[in-house]
C-alpha cells in the first residue's frame, strides 16, 4: 500500500507488550490499570490492541472519544472533569468520570435519572498540584452532598500530580488521599474502594515498591505508550520506547550558510531566533511543521541528524555530520516524547498506519 507522509506508525504488538508489562507490574501490587488513551486520540485500533492484551478498563479527557469506541467490551472513565453543558454525553458514554464541582455532578444526577442509570463517580482532591479537586476542608461537606443525590454513586476518591504544578507524588501525599478516604469511611459510615492514586508520574513509586497501601488504581498513559514513567522521564524496564514513529519526507536538500542574511525580527510564531554561525551546512527540508509537530518534543533516530526549527508547514535539518546519502523523497524516522505524539495523533494531516506482525 502507498503511504502518505507525513504519518505516524503504530506498532501494535510492541503496545501489546507493554500493556501487559504495566499489567504485571501494577496488578502484583494490588492496583488496577486505567489505560489513558487521549494521547492517540482513542483510534479504534489502538484501543482494540489494548483490551486484547488484557486491559479492562480505558479513560480519556474527551467524550467524543469515548463515543468512538462505545461498542468495544471494556469499562469507560471520562478523566477530564465533566462540562455541565455535556452532563448527557458523560452519562451515556462514560461508566465513570473523574469529578470535582457539586454543581455538575447535580446536572450528571438529573442526567442519570431522565435515562434511568446510575453514573458512578470518583471525586477528586486537591493535594497541591492545583489543578482538579476539591480542598480538604470542603471534602466532607461535599460529600455529603453527593450522597444525597438520586443515580449517583460515589465509588472513590483520586488525585491528580505533576500535569499542572510539576508536584511529584510521594509518600506524604498519596498516603494523605488513603487517609482522606479512611476519614469518609468512618465518619459516613460508607464504602468507597477505589483510591485512584494519580497517572503514569506515579508508576516510579510502583517500581521501587514505595506506594502506599491502599492506593488500588492507576491512570496510566504515557508509562503503557511510551514505556516511560512521567515524573523523572526514566525508560520501564520490558518495555518498548519506540511504540510510535513519526515519519517524515524530505522536500529539500541544499548546502545553505547557517545564519540568515538581513535583519533579524520576529518570526511567524512572534519568537526572535537566534543563530550560531558555523558555515555552510547541508540542510534538509521535510514537509512537516509546527501546525503538526511539537518540534522540542522529537527526535530523529538517525543520531546524524539535527534538527534546526521549524515553521508552520517546513521542518529543517542538519544533514553536515551524517555521512548517508540522503535525497529528496527520502523518509526520516522520528521518536516521539508525549507533548509530540498528542499533537500528532490530533492533527489531520498526519497519516495514521497500523502495524502487525
Amino acid at each position: 500500500m502507498r503511504r502518505s507522509y507525513p504519518c505516524i506508525e503504530v506498532d501494535l504488538n510492541k503496545l501489546a507488550h507493554n500493556c501487559k508489562t504495566i499489567l504485571k507490574l501494577c496488578n502484583n501490587q494490588g492496583i488496577e490499570v486505567v489505560a489513558i488513551t487521549k494521547g492517540f486520540c482513542a483510534k479504534k485500533p489502538i484501543v482494540n490492541a489494548m483490551v486484547e492484551a488484557g486491559i479492562k478498563t480505558i479513560g480519556d479527557a474527551r467524550i467524543q472519544n469515548l463515543r468512538g469506541v462505545a461498542e468495544l467490551n471494556c469499562e469507560k472513565y471520562l478523566v477530564r472533569i465533566p462540562m455541565e453543558s455535556d452532563a448527557v454525553n458523560v452519562v451515556k458514554y462514560s461508566d465513570v468520570s473523574l469529578n470535582s464541582e457539586l454543581k455538575v455532578i447535580e446536572k450528571l444526577s438529573k442526567a442519570a435519572k431522565r435515562a434511568k442509570k446510575t453514573h458512578n463517580i470518583i471525586l477528586m482532591i486537591d493535594l497541591g498540584d492545583l489543578r482538579e479537586g476539591v480542598l480538604e476542608l470542603d471534602l466532607l461537606d461535599t460529600v455529603k452532598e453527593i450522597l444525597k443525590l438520586p443515580n449517583i454513586k460515589l465509588i472513590g476518591v483520586g488525585t491528580n500530580l505533576t500535569c499542572y504544578g510539576g508536584v511529584l507524588p510521594d509518600e506524604d501525599n498519596l498516603s494523605k488521599l488513603v487517609e482522606l478516604r479512611d476519614k469518609l469511611e468512618k465518619i459516613l459510615d460508607i464504602e468507597l474502594p477505589i483510591i485512584s492514586g494519580g497517572n503514569s508520574s506515579s508508576l516510579y513509586m510502583v517500581i521501587n515498591g514505595q506506594i502506599p497501601n491502599g492506593i488500588n488504581q492507576l491512570r496510566i498513559g504515557e508509562g503503557i505508550i511510551l514505556g516511560t514513567e512521567s515524573s523523572f522521564a526514566n525508560k520501564i524496564d520490558n518495555t518498548f520506547q519506540d511504540v510510535f514513529t513519526l515519519k517524515g519526507e524530505i522536500v529539500e536538500i541544499k548546502n545553505k550558510p547557517s545564519v540568515p542574511k538581513g535583519t533579524i525580527g520576529l518570526n511567524a510564531f512572534g519568537e526572535e531566533p537566534h543563530f550560531e554561525d558555523v558555515g555552510i551546512m547541508k540542510r534538509a527540508i521535510l514537509a512537516i511543521g509546527r501546525q503538526d509537530i511539537k518540534v522540542d518534543a522529537m527526535s530523529p533516530r538517525d543520531e546524524k541528524i539535527k534538527i534546526l526549527g521549524a515553521s508552520s508547514d517546513h521542518l529543517i535539518l542538519d544533514l553536515t555530520e551524517n555521512m548517508k546519502d540522503y535525497r529528496v523523497g527520502d523518509i526520516v524516522d522520528f521518536d516521539v516524547k508525549y507533548g509530540c505524539l498528542l499533537q500528532a495523533m490530533t492533527s489531520p494531516y498526519i497519516s495514521k498506519y497500523y502495524k502487525h506482525r
